[in-house]
């Protein structure tokens, strides 16, 4: 619709496997109704600090929709005439990073996706800035997922189990925090760990993916790990998003705890992808409660909203009229999540107030008065 208005869309996501997965469904749906579509993405050297950005059409010229990652946000001149902003999986942006991309066009039209809304997301939907919509089912033929939270002193049992399900025909992630040791973070790394699975796993081939590998390098890593060659794949969180290997059954991920939980729901979504039961397990220090507290949700719940408002009540929801996304808000008496049925109390009166309801003046101006009182009544009743 935007195209058919005289605009131009762009679809902005976070990594280049997911954006060149979304440029590859956009040509087969979307080019033989005659409309452009281009790529941008980057890649990034390890002796330069600067993008190098990779344009996979000749010319971004006349492009009708264009699809990319944070590249977008330096090619602005290649959408003069954007109408339809889309970013997808929104918590891996920053506010400016937002902000920059819409500003890219004339007040164009925003849509935010994402399975775990940040708390400053959630929290504008409480506000009203957010329109929401809702997909609340899963695909058809989903197998259930079961997520566990282990010590890392059981990893010769997790690995065991692991070695069960890749011999009855399954494969399996192991996600690290870091691609190398540090001196400076007490957290293991991914390219040690492909060393020791190789070993646990043994015949079976275990492959490794991080970020500083080149885009052909991750291409033929994926390749082969979605044609079941590789049974087992190391990796940091680049898999995060954009990976769908319906065969994957098992997730190990090491130092659970320096994750977000938004991040923990986004990766395990890479397994439970066919109709198989599936497995998260979640590693963490033996005698970390606070992290075992924190990670419960995690085995309580698959719902992405239930998981995201315990995100908020931890982290808060920051400076909803500034770029800090987490910590407590500047607000002197309320308090988000208590006062939810008061704020959308008030979110509604100002709306009315907004469209000069007369209700809100005049004889009608009694209502607005027990509207205010009577706030222990169903939100419903409000309306």
């Amino acid at each position: 619709q935007a195209v058919e208005a005289g605009h131009q869309a762009a679809l902005m996501a976070p990594t280049q496997i997911l954006a060149e997965q979304h440029y590859a469904n956009a040509c087969r749906w979307l080019e033989p109704l005659g409309l452009r579509v281009a790529l941008r993405t980057g890649e990034r050297k390890e002796d330069n600090a600067a993008p190098l950005f990779q344009k996979h059409q000749a010319t971004h010229d006349g492009a009708h929709i264009l699809i990319g990652t944070h590249a977008l946000l330096y090619d602005a001149d290649a959408m003069p005439q954007l109408g339809l902003a889309v970013i997808d999986e929104q918590h891996k942006f920053g506010v400016a990073q937002r902000a920059r991309l819409i500003a890219a066009g004339h007040a164009p039209d925003v849509l935010v996706l994402t399975a775990t809304p940040i708390p400053r997301t959630l929290a504008l939907t409480v506000y009203g800035d957010l329109d929401i919509s809702t997909i609340d089912e899963k695909p058809l033929n989903r197998g259930e997922i079961v997520t566990l939270v282990r010590a890392e002193n059981k990893l010769a049992d997790i690995a065991k189990f692991v070695r069960t399900q890749i011999e009855a025909g399954h494969q399996a992630y192991i996600v690290y925090p870091l691609i190398d040791e540090s001196d400076k973070l007490m957290a293991k790394a991914a390219i040690t760990g492909s060393e020791e699975w190789s070993g646990l796993l043994a015949p079976h081939v275990v492959g490794l993916m991080h970020g500083r590998m080149d885009a052909a390098a991750k291409n033929e890593v994926m390749s082969r790990f979605r044609a079941g060659e590789i049974k087992a794949l190391v990796s940091t969180t680049v898999i995060e998003v954009g990976v769908d290997i319906p065969n994957a059954s098992v997730m190990v991920i090491f130092n659970a705890e320096r994750f977000g939980l938004a991040q923990l729901h986004q990766l395990r979504g890479r397994i439970g992808r066919g109709a198989h039961r599936s497995h998260c397990v979640l590693m963490i220090a033996e005698k970390d409660v606070e992290a075992r507290d924190r990670l419960n949700i995690m085995v309580e719940t698959a719902d992405g909203f239930r998981i995201a408002e315990e995100d908020l009540r931890r982290r808060g929801p920051g400076d909803l009229l500034g770029s800090v996304q987490s910590g407590q808000a500047p607000l002197k008496f309320a308090e988000l999540l208590g006062d939810t049925r008061l704020l959308t109390l008030a979110r509604r009166i100002a709306e009315r107030t907004l469209v000069n309801d007369p209700k809100l003046s005049g004889p009608g101006h009694e209502e607005l008065r027990m509207l205010v009182l009577e706030t222990d009544a169903p939100v419903a009743t409000l309306q």
